[in-house]
């Protein structure tokens, strides 16, 4: 543990007058919090906002529940309250830090427009570049979480039939099919992988970094913002963007809910109901556009 941790876990005890549950729980939030922005080569010392509004997008993508993330924003905001109290630190990075509300959230979506917008800034010359172009196909052409794009094994994909066996949430396996467009960019990054010299462990991964070993959720996470700022896309998003979007266009094509459950993995059809709130913003332009009963049309 940090000299600063045990500094602060004293001012719970005795300070604040906390159980040892609760003293835990803190705790190992803010071991979450400084695991990520050390992935991030982020100080906590120097952390802005933006750093936070990242950890929380991250802790959402991971399927931390609303009422979770209000409880850690809270926890976030004691450390630094601490800091601060200690002379550590002098402003408050949390100041304008909102609490996650809770209840029903819709999730951020990207147009095709935008995707494509992201897919054009790529710069498929390069190794890493075509690898980013195949990890932004796969994403939005299966819905995979960040969790399953990064530990997708060469040995799980039939590319003959188009397919990928995927491990979720629980350990629960699921075929997932492949987008012609993923497929095509996937078959371009192996020719360059054929290439590479692998880190022993790490030969049957499709996704590696320059030196052989697999890519991590940050790393994920830092292509995706830095693609989005590339393509002037204003919405923060994060890699679970492109499943909500995968999901939505979907929907909105006409596609069966029970079919986009089995896709996305979902045990319960009422997870994957969230997506009809936003089918229902669909309907509605529809309607204003397309009826002539409306001033739109």
């Amino acid at each position: 543990m940090q000299p600063v941790l045990k500094e602060y876990k004293a001012f719970l005890q005795l300070e604040k007058s906390l159980s040892s549950n609760t003293v835990s729980a803190y705790l190992s939030d803010i071991e979450k919090l400084l695991s990520f922005l050390s992935d991030a080569h982020v100080d906590f010392l120097t952390v802005r906002i933006d750093h936070l509004q990242d950890f929380l997008i991250e802790l959402s993508d991971l399927g931390i529940s609303p009422r979770s993330r209000a409880r850690i924003v809270s926890g976030i905001k004691s450390f630094y309250n601490f800091l601060i109290l200690t002379n550590k630190l002098e402003d408050d990075p949390t100041e304008l830090l909102e609490l996650p509300k809770i209840g029903l959230h819709l999730p951020e979506v990207l147009s095709v427009e935008e995707i494509n917008a992201i897919v054009d800034v790529i710069d498929v010359s390069t190794p890493e570049g075509q690898r980013n172009r195949a990890i932004i196909e796969m994403m939005y052409g299966s819905g995979l979480r960040v969790s399953e794009l990064i530990d997708v094994q060469l040995s799980n994909i039939d590319i003959e039939h188009s397919f990928m066996k995927v491990e979720g949430k629980g350990s629960k396996q699921r075929l997932v099919p492949l987008s012609e467009e993923a497929e095509t960019q996937m078959k371009l990054w192996l020719i360059i992988r054929n290439g590479m010299k692998i880190q022993k462990g790490f030969e049957d991964y499709l996704f590696l970094n320059r030196r052989g070993a697999k890519l991590t959720r940050v790393m994920i996470f830092t292509i995706v913002k830095q693609f989005a700022q590339m393509a002037g896309i204003k919405k923060n998003i994060s890699p679970h963007t492109f499943r909500h979007s995968f999901a939505t266009h979907l929907l909105e094509g006409g596609a069966n809910l029970r079919v986009i459950q089995q896709l996305l993995g979902h045990e319960s059809i009422m997870t994957t109901e969230i997506y009809t709130h936003i089918d229902v913003e669909l309907l509605r332009d529809t309607v204003l556009s397309f009826h002539p009963r409306n001033a739109r049309k």
